[in-house]
């Protein structure tokens, strides 16, 4: 589909996903049985999305523009945005290199796995080096991960959290977004080619003198 796109006709797209792309992740929702402050929004699905049909490079670049711009109403000190950039970065290029060397949808499922495998490792890192230091210094740690174990009682210290918190909320993010992705790809992607090549083929139009 990229040889159908101008680069003009691609920018033009990567800008209207990174709009919509801040638009979502203001949309966001806990999960039961995961830490509170550990929410799931779908802007991570347009990334994939734009990962899928433009490439990796336009992905990356709406995560960051998105991310950005939430930088300005950030509850985390962009410590959040950083780690949904890396998160999220890392899960469109995986899934768009492994999809562009099997261009099938079983290539695009197994893209999108490796891609939610990467997200897990990813998350359960920035959660240990960035989020919970930067929590750590709002609240006590103990009182985080108390608040943590009336929800898990499974979570009980930093090791426990990652394991039981961070680990399994971002492979349940990760199924969320690989099969909302999944849903929308095929008709965003048939839609988009239809338009471009019905511009391409539209006639000219006849100049009267």
């Amino acid at each position: 589909m990229n040889n159908t796109l101008t680069q003009t006709k691609k920018l033009t797209y990567s800008a209207l996903f990174a709009a919509i792309a801040t638009a979502v992740m203001f949309i966001e929702f806990p999960l039961p049985f995961m830490p509170p402050f550990l929410k799931v929004d779908l802007s991570g699905v347009v990334s994939l999305l734009a990962a899928f049909m433009f490439g990796p490079l336009p992905a990356v670049m709406i995560t960051l523009v998105k991310d950005i711009i939430h930088f300005f109403s950030s509850s985390t000190g962009g410590v959040g945005e950083l780690a949904d950039f890396l998160m999220i970065s890392t899960f469109s290029v995986i899934a768009s290199v492994a999809y562009r060397r099997m261009h099938t949808r079983k290539g695009a499922v197994i893209g999108l796995s490796l891609g939610t495998a990467s997200m897990v490792i990813i998350g359960m890192l920035t959660n240990k080096y960035m989020l919970i230091p930067f929590f750590s210094n709002v609240m006590p740690i103990e009182t985080i991960f108390s608040v943590c174990g009336e929800i898990n009682p499974l979570i009980g210290d930093l090791n426990t959290y990652i394991i039981f918190g961070a680990g399994p909320f971002n492979l349940i993010k990760g199924i969320i977004l690989s099969l909302v992705t999944l849903l929308l790809y095929k008709r965003l992607s048939v839609f988009i080619k239809s338009n471009t090549i019905r511009e391409h083929k539209a006639p000219a139009k006849k100049v009267e003198a």
